[in-house]
């Protein structure tokens, strides 16, 4: 017992955590006798339990949960839907004899566990946090209606429809986000407000034990199994409360409508204001996203409707709020959600303004409450003072909002004036006396209020929803055929720092949007950033990325100064390589370079920045300080371009002391990580660098985020998998000149090239083709349709990939030091007759070719993987860009290509 003493002194319910060790020793010896034995663990679980008496039950009633916070609370960064999905299969697995109502709530509530730690921990933002709330929810709806669905096919059959070929296909259907968990911004007891849509009328096939029913009879019998099984009640609770309320006609409208149906009711005279206030925040959370995206195309101008006068959507939003006002009001306290100065009005003060002004201006239109804020502080409807003081109460009230309902797992929002239950409160906030909680809630409600009523005061009707008369003719030749520079444009005229541009600046805006449509809203969220796109005629000079990051995150004062001065510049650089790209100054080549020397000062800024904030945190000089970054995936290759993660491998000394004597190595250097990973990846005001993806880390997801350099090199030795090999083919120290990375990376290198030599070679080739075949089916398979995967899909980048990697494995042809690029290792292995010269050039030929079209993809799309057969403009561009005559000779050499590699790696690996 003496030794939690010192690890709860500092809990805000000391007694409520020495309580759950009490009870986990008498119930649970063995587990609280392997949780004495890790300081770390033990920490966490005693936090958890002085933070959520709910928390603590769940754990005393499911201690091997213990184990599993074990592996989890070394995962950095926000899981995704797709990664919550797999987790939940996992999780019946193991459960299948269980109700799936009871498998969900449980599985939500051993998931709040690992989500409200981070959240105390203060290891993910806000925003993260929320986020990841609303991840689980949409899984667990996902993994609803997968089961709903499997039932009523058996029977009914599948729900069809007809085309206009008079064809018979599957009619599709979508469960529809609103509210908090349409803008991501779901909390831990939330209702979750739903909408079901499905494309048509029609009947199912009659194949099922029932026969032939109408759709709309099976899709909404299908959306009430699918809210039966998330909101059910059992003795654990239930997993959400769903509220369908707000679908067209409220209670008495059907369960589910065809999309038609619903665009009519929301475009027609049906649908109230408040009704489509709603819409604003909402998006498809499970099912078929095609459905959700043409019902918001249809409907998005009766939402932001460009007739609607500034000062009626501030009025008919006002109205809203007085009746909230009127129904609820919290009597002995504070209502965190609903009083004054509470989020319901930030909330309101983000989707007035999106109201008043997104009609003619489609860039304010976004679901996220902050990032709304942001997008109207640019606009200069709202200060940068209110910006601030909006974002740092929305942070306050929704950390406070988490702690009063993760306590006993209610919905409440309530803040009591009781002095004892406000101090542990004010504590779980980490603030000591409830005299400073007092000023600090009221001090952020004042601020909240003021603009509020600014906003909502009729002196703010003055605002003017157009570009001034004397600039709309100027630009109006440059809106033609490009609306995404239209944003940037009236950015500009309402910003004082941005300098008027002469006309060879526009012009060459105009080309830069035209060809990148993808760097329109990067633009248009700062249009000061517009300034450093520089002028077709400029003359490239090539820039040392390294030497000016490191500067001016030197000269930063603070670590928020270093995030912003970071991002900043970092997005500077980024856009003046997008402009080179799309005046055709740079080759692929350059291009890929530039990027990847960006990517890599990036990589050694944030070290500096970890660094420095630690220093400053541990108030001390750190003479050692041995963290360092091995690269895989495209920056291992030198090949990184727009939209690229980051995969990465963090390492430290373990020869070394710990730097700090209070710490062992992994503590110190897992926090270095956290910040690290913090300073590249997290969305700040200034937004954010890459996405880093650890993943490939060894033991993946259920290894430490850091690992010392001998473990890797044991780890590589003795327990990697084949496909970690592959993956590690690529390996590279960064950046560039760092001793301690670069020695990690050859000695890795030896080891896997020295491990495949002894691997049996059928073995090598078998596993090969098993992951690639793999990677096939799940990233490509059947998903959108028709569209061409030039990534995952059949002869597409990844057969190149596998098959060099393989090849270099198999006859241990290690990357050159100077250049690691895909077309450099296939004339080396060319060279070396590890490569036929058909399959040589059917792979180096089709590469180039499938490399230039991701690329171009890239420029013009964004971040995609699939070919936009329905997007006209797009294609365009990228057979522009290609050089060639028409889509037709586009797909025609794809298709030629495609078929090539797919020969050569199955000549290589033999069929898949």
């Amino acid at each position: 017992m003496d030794n939690i003493e010192t690890l709860i002194k500092d809990l805000p319910d000391i007694e409520g955590a020495r309580r759950f060790y009490v009870e986990l020793t008498k119930t649970q010896p063995g587990h609280s006798n392997k949780l004495a034995k890790d300081r770390g663990l033990l920490s966490d679980v005693l936090t958890i339990a002085s933070y959520s008496p709910l928390l603590a039950t769940t754990i005393l009633q499911n201690p091997d949960y213990i184990t599993w916070l074990k592996r989890q609370r070394k995962v950095s960064g926000v899981k995704e839907k797709d990664e919550l999905l797999e987790s939940l299969a996992q999780f019946a697995m193991t459960n299948s004899s269980v109700e799936t109502n009871v498998l969900l709530a449980r599985f939500r509530r051993r998931e709040l566990i690992r989500i409200y730690l981070k959240d105390i921990r203060r290891l993910g933002t806000i925003t993260e946090i929320t986020e990841e709330i609303s991840n689980l929810a949409d899984a667990i709806l996902e993994y609803s209606l997968r089961i709903a669905r499997q039932e009523l096919d058996n029977r009914y059959g599948s729900p069809l429809e007809i085309d206009e070929k008079e064809r018979s296909k599957p009619a599709k259907f979508v469960v529809v986000a609103l509210g908090k968990l349409g803008s991501k911004e779901l909390n831990y007891s939330s209702d979750i407000d739903l909408l079901f849509l499905y494309s048509t009328n029609g009947s199912t096939s009659g194949h099922g034990s029932r026969g032939v029913c109408s759709n709309k009879q099976y899709f909404v019998k299908l959306s009430e199994f699918i809210a039966k099984l998330v909101s059910d009640q059992t003795g654990e609770g239930a997993a959400y409360r769903v509220d369908m309320r707000l679908r067209p006609h409220g209670r008495v409208g059907a369960l589910a409508i065809t999309l038609n149906e619903a665009i009519n009711y929301y475009t027609g005279n049906s649908a109230q204001m408040w009704e489509k206030q709603v819409l604003i925040r909402s998006r498809a959370a499970a099912g078929d996203t095609e459905i959700y995206n043409t019902f918001f195309e249809q409907v998005s101008r009766s939402v932001f409707s460009s007739d609607i006068t500034v000062g009626d959507a501030l009025r008919n939003v006002r109205i809203s709020k007085e009746k909230i006002d009127t129904e609820k009001y919290a009597k002995n306290g504070f209502d965190v959600k609903l009083g004054k100065g509470g989020i319901r009005e930030i909330e309101f003060i983000a989707q007035a303004l999106q109201l008043a002004f997104g009609g003619k201006d489609s860039w304010l239109r976004s679901p996220h409450t902050l990032i709304s804020l942001s997008r109207v502080a640019d606009r200069k409807l709202i200060t940068e003072l209110e910006l601030t003081q909006l974002f740092d109460a929305y942070e306050f009230l929704r950390r406070l909002e988490h702690n009063v309902q993760m306590e006993n797992g209610l919905q409440t929002h309530f803040i009591p004036d009781d002095i004892e239950k406000r101090l542990l409160i004010a504590q779980r906030m980490g603030i000591r006396f409830v005299a400073d909680f007092n000023k600090q809630l009221d001090g952020h409600c004042e601020a909240v209020t003021n603009c509020f009523m600014r906003i909502f005061g009729e002196d703010y009707i003055k605002f003017q929803q157009d570009i001034p008369d004397e600039n709309r003719a100027r630009h109006e030749d440059l809106v033609e055929g490009i609306p995404e520079i239209k944003p940037l444009l009236t950015s500009i005229e309402k910003s004082d720092e941005v300098n008027d541009f002469d006309q060879e600046k526009l012009n060459s805006l105009k080309i830069f949007f035209e060809i990148a449509p993808p760097f329109a809203e990067m633009l248009a969220t700062s249009p000061k950033l517009a300034e450093c796109v520089p002028q077709r005629s400029a003359t490239f000079k090539n820039p040392d990325y390294k030497t000016e990051l490191t500067r001016l995150v030197g000269e930063a004062p603070d670590y928020p100064a270093q995030l912003s001065v970071l991002r900043n510049n970092w997005a500077r650089f980024l856009v003046e390589i997008a402009a080179l790209d799309a005046y055709e100054t740079l080759d692929l080549s350059e291009l890929k370079t530039l990027q990847t020397s960006l990517a890599e000062a990036s990589i050694h800024a944030a070290m500096l920045i970890a660094k420095k904030k630690i220093s400053h945190d541990l108030k001390r000089d750190l003479a050692n300080f041995d963290l360092g970054v091995l690269c895989l995936g495209k920056l291992g290759g030198g090949g990184m371009d727009y939209g690229s993660d980051l995969d990465l491998v963090l390492i430290f000394d373990d020869k070394k002391p710990s730097p700090v004597s209070n710490l062992t190595s992994i503590q110190f250097y897992s926090k270095a990580a956290e910040t690290f990973i913090t300073a590249l990846s997290s969305l700040t005001r200034d937004g954010s660098l890459y996405r880093v993806d650890l993943r490939l880390r060894p033991d993946g997801k259920n290894g430490a985020t850091v690992i010392g350099h001998m473990a890797l090199i044991n780890y590589l030795e003795k327990r990697a998998a084949i496909w970690e090999w592959l993956a590690y083919v690529k390996l590279r120290g960064v950046p560039k000149g760092d001793s301690f990375s670069e020695y990690v990376e050859r000695e890795c290198r030896n080891v896997i090239h020295l491990a495949a030599a002894k691997k049996d070679k059928i073995e090598l080739q078998q596993e090969t083709k098993r992951i690639r075949d793999r990677l096939e089916q799940e990233k490509s398979g059947s998903k959108q349709g028709k569209e061409i995967d030039i990534k995952f899909g059949v002869g597409g980048l990844q057969d190149v990939y596998f098959a060099v990697r393989y090849l270099q494995l198999k006859d241990s042809v290690m990357d050159d030091d100077s250049d690691r690029s895909t077309q450099h290792s296939l004339k080396r292995l060319f060279k070396n007759k590890s490569l036929a010269g058909e399959n040589f050039s059917s792979l180096s030929d089709g590469y180039e070719f499938l490399s230039a079209l991701d690329h171009s993809l890239r420029l013009t799309v964004g971040r995609s993987t699939r070919l936009p057969l329905g997007n006209k403009k797009s294609l365009k561009l990228i057979v522009h860009r290609m050089k060639l005559e028409s889509v037709d000779e586009l797909l025609e050499k794809l298709t030629f290509y495609r078929l090539a590699i797919r020969a050569a790696f199955e000549d290589i690996l033999g069929e898949v």
